[in-house]
């Protein structure tokens, strides 16, 4: 019994059903679930607590002008540009196979270079803040290149050493902010002045929004992130040293560079993550400045698959998740239930399997979809093809077999012509 050829529908079906990508919207939508039961269990109602956060996230049906129901959703993209410019950093060190755990110790970096730029000197405008914008770029590449540089010559384990490089961090920020020169004139708050009117981020939109040019660099870096990693021959050189580090050495890469580079992108990204709190979101660096951005971009990175586009919706998800949890708390729910939101997310992505499981999802193939199909169209005439082979085989095994016969025995023809 012959097997029956898949259907083009059921090779897509099952492609997209065995794809990360649907591993990660699975995960999301059992986190809301698991969300609704926390929800109930606090004592409060799961339509209203969701209805809440798309009121905070998204739109708010209720505001009384245009301007307030449209103004969740650039709240979204308010929280959601450090998200996306560390994920971005974090999903480039991932890319290459280096787990750079140490965004918030870049992010300190990058708003302290930043904001020094933005208050200690007088420039024009644009030129004040690309400077303010470079400096920290700089500052956070050169921070994470220490790791980059232990790791690719001493050996020393990435992971362990961002560790530490975040407990320097977050001592140093403290000694700096302890410092005369960086503190406001006349006040020994550990704030550092606001940055000057021509370093800052210029408003998209006027009060009451929030969102300011700093959604346009991260779009930059989003497109700056493809370039690199799809169009360059670094990108190509970081793909094969996180694929395969011996193969690539074999191949003539020198590992230990491309390691060291990586870390400087990856940190040269959270840096300017850094450097969107000190110019835009705060205008000035504090104790806390760094926040959890840090952490919360691994999350954005594995969730967003390390891919540009990804990482983008990714970020602005958990923006949204942020803008919104404000508008729940009314509602009865604590603010940590984002948290938890972002945790059963991050498990389930971490361990696709149990997603597979749950749902009986089939595995995803190695192959493209589109080296699928066509291998599937391809099959009707690889079998015609085969068809004929047989045919051909079997004609030539019977006329091999008729001849051999006369081979095999020549006299008896002969004979039978001498008796005729």
């Amino acid at each position: 019994m012959t097997k029956k050829s898949p259907s083009t529908a059921g090779i897509v079906l099952r492609h997209a059903l065995g794809s990360k990508w649907f591993v990660s919207i699975l995960a999301v939508v059992v986190a809301f679930a698991l969300g609704a039961i926390l929800i109930v269990m606090a004592g409060a109602s799961v339509s209203e607590a969701y209805y809440a956060m798309f009121r905070g996230a998204i739109f708010d049906p209720e505001a009384s002008s245009l301007q307030r129901q449209i103004k969740p959703i650039t709240n979204s993209f308010f929280y959601a540009i450090p998200l996306i410019i560390g994920g971005l950093g974090l999903g480039f060190g991932f890319r290459a196979g280096l787990f750079n755990i140490g965004g918030q110790g870049q992010v300190i970096f990058g708003a302290l270079a930043a904001v020094w730029v933005g208050f200690s000197l007088h420039l024009p405008p644009v030129l004040h803040t690309i400077l303010a914008l470079f400096a920290a770029i700089i500052a956070g590449a050169l921070y994470a290149g220490i790791a980059g540089f232990l790791k690719a010559r001493t050996g020393a384990n990435e992971v362990i050493v961002t560790i530490m490089l975040n407990s320097i961090a977050g001592l140093a920020l403290g000694y700096v902010l302890a410092q005369k020169a960086w503190q406001v004139p006349g006040s020994n708050q550990p704030q550092t002045p606001v940055v000057a009117d021509t370093a800052a981020f210029t408003p998209l939109l006027p009060n009451p929004f929030k969102l300011h040019a700093g959604l346009i660099v991260a779009i930059i870096a989003v497109v700056v992130f493809w370039w690199i990693l799809d169009r360059s021959t670094l990108g190509f050189e970081v793909k094969a040293v996180g694929a395969n580090p011996d193969a690539a050495r074999t191949a003539g890469i020198s590992v230990g560079r491309i390691t060291t580079i990586t870390m400087m992108i990856s940190g040269a990204f959270l840096g300017l993550a850094g450097a969107n709190e000190a110019l835009g979101t705060i205008g000035y660096v504090s104790r806390d400045v760094a926040g959890s951005i840090g952490f919360d971009a691994i999350t954005v990175a594995l969730l967003g698959r390390n891919k540009p586009v990804g990482t983008f919706f990714a970020g602005l998800l958990f923006g949204a998740f942020k803008a919104g949890g404000y508008v729940m708390q009314p509602k009865g729910v604590p603010i940590d239930m984002i948290l938890i939101l972002q945790s059963v997310i991050v498990l389930l992505i971490a361990a696709p399997a149990l997603v597979r499981w749950l749902f009986r999802l089939p595995k995803g193939s190695e192959k493209s979809l589109r080296a699928q199909l066509a291998a599937l169209a391809q099959t009707p005439a690889s079998a015609t093809a085969q068809s004929q082979a047989s045919e051909q085989a079997s004609a030539a095994k019977t006329f091999a077999a008729g001849t051999g016969d006369e081979a095999v025995n020549p006299t008896a023809s002969h004979k039978e012509g001498d008796a005729q």
